[in-house]
């Protein structure tokens, strides 16, 4: 069996794709590569992608937006996790945040993987994203 070897995109479901893709574009520097809007459904996707790492993230809008708000304790997403290559970069990424006005918790080490550091913020839909940074050795 063929390993996996890389995760191609990440779909968050939205409850506006409209005030959403500004802000993914703005504050983590991603570029909107196309939308899709399906009549039947009323389903609106917009795939922004990452600079020349070949990832993507994809905001879902349903038509259905009477559902509560993000909490990761109910089965689903928990979070997502970005990762950049330093703590240098970490830093950089807090400075970034904190120019666009997101709150966000500064760099920690990480309770998960020793020797790790995380910056964890929130998307406008309460979505919990985090920046993370692998040991130095």
């Amino acid at each position: 069996m063929p390993k996996l070897t890389s995760v191609h995109h990440l779909a968050l479901t939205v409850t506006d794709v409209d005030r959403s893709v500004p802000w993914y574009a703005r504050v983590l520097d991603l570029e909107e590569s196309h939308r899709r809007e399906d009549p039947d459904t009323g389903i609106h996707k917009v795939v922004l992608r990452s600079a020349g790492d070949g990832f993507s993230v994809v905001l879902v809008q349903h038509p259905d937006t009477g559902r509560r708000e993000f909490d990761e304790r109910r089965t689903g997403l928990d979070h997502v996790a970005f990762s950049v290559s330093s703590k240098a970069e970490l830093g950089d990424w807090e400075a970034r945040l904190a120019e666009f006005g997101v709150s966000y918790l500064p760099s920690t080490a990480s309770r998960t993987f020793e020797g790790s550091s995380v910056v964890v913020f929130r998307d406008p839909d309460g979505i919990q994203l985090e920046i993370w940074s692998e040991p130095e050795i």
